[in-house]
């Protein structure tokens, strides 16, 4: 049955492939976000915003179209510059979700509301694989923002019968499998960052080979950016029980493994030497994703499929880009 959401973020690499994901399954959309679309989204969306989520403007859209749910994308999302301007961080990510969450309850109480949170809650986790019960210690104020939105709905559930789903993103990689979106240039993920490396040509630095790792590399529990679309739609059902989920494939990768399949799947060799670690990188961050997949959720795409598809986008952008 076709439903009508709104995304925030609609213009971001998650939230851009949510709503090509909902429109491609027959839903309408409301893309709410304060930078126009790029072109390759441009009108996809039955409506597109140009505003922050947290304005009336985004409100005033949110109630005309009578949304069934609203897929709260939009965020300040890098770690590093989260510790320098933390104040930012909270301001938009935090007191401004807590404005849509407000107006939610004083004006559209049915309305699920389906998060994007994070896996940085967790910080250095006590125990791989991360469990949704494990203690959140978050490292940085972009994942105590993220924890902070967390709390705030399951106090909202408590005492207003809040509707809400929360995906706890592991490492959000890949590009849509149609090659019709994916990351914005110099993202900062290790896959993202590898393939732009053997595009351009630069030099990759690894951070650390002495971890207590098979191969001494970190490992990383990475989930195609399509598999997190497609749970943000199963979220949309009725009998898709509310709380917070880990939205991960539930096993890891390493950053060696990485770069293997990356020169595997291009054909070209990575320029790449080993640098130190990175204080306060964990060696490993993998989820437990029982919950979801006991929702009906597992993940399709592989890491030949992650890095294929991104290498696809990479290569048709910057084509585009230098055309």
């Amino acid at each position: 049955m076709s439903k009508t959401i709104a995304i925030t973020g609609a213009t971001g690499f998650v939230g851009g492939e949510t709503l090509l994901d909902f429109k491609d399954h027959g839903h309408r959309v409301i893309a709410i976000d304060n930078r126009p679309p790029p072109e390759h989204l441009q009108g996809i969306a039955d409506q597109q915003v140009v505003a922050s989520y947290a304005t009336e403007d985004a409100f005033r859209a949110i109630e005309a179209a009578g949304v069934d749910a609203i897929v709260h994308c939009g965020a300040t999302s890098l770690v590093g510059p989260s510790v320098k301007n933390p104040s930012f961080y909270y301001e938009n990510n935090v007191i401004g979700t807590k404005r849509l969450m407000d107006f939610v309850v004083e004006h559209m109480p049915s309305v699920r509301f389906i998060f994007s949170s994070s896996s940085s809650v967790y910080g250095e986790p006590v125990m791989v694989p991360i469990s949704e019960v494990d203690p959140p210690q978050p490292l940085s104020p972009y994942g105590e923002s993220k924890l902070m939105t967390d709390m705030m709905l399951a106090s909202y559930h408590t005492a207003y019968n809040f509707d809400y789903v929360s995906f706890r993103y592991f490492n959000a990689v890949g590009a849509d499998p149609q090659g019709r979106h994916g990351q914005e240039p110099r993202a900062t993920h290790i896959i993202a960052r590898v393939l732009e490396g053997i595009r351009d040509g630069g030099e990759f630095t690894l951070f650390g080979n002495t971890y207590p790792t098979p191969d001494g590399s970190c490992v990383r529990d990475h989930v195609h950016v399509a598999d997190l679309a497609r749970a943000h739609r199963m979220a949309l059902e009725s009998d898709f029980e509310g709380g917070v989920y880990n939205a991960g494939i539930g096993h890891g990768v390493s950053n060696l493994e990485v770069i293997k399949m990356a020169e595997e799947v291009t054909g070209q060799k990575l320029n790449y030497k080993i640098g130190e670690a990175r204080p306060g990188d964990p060696s490993q961050l993998t989820a437990v994703n029982d919950r979801l997949v006991n929702q009906g959720w597992a993940a399709e795409y592989t890491l030949h499929d992650m890095i294929t598809h991104a290498w696809s986008w990479y290569m048709k952008s910057h084509n585009q880009v230098a055309a």
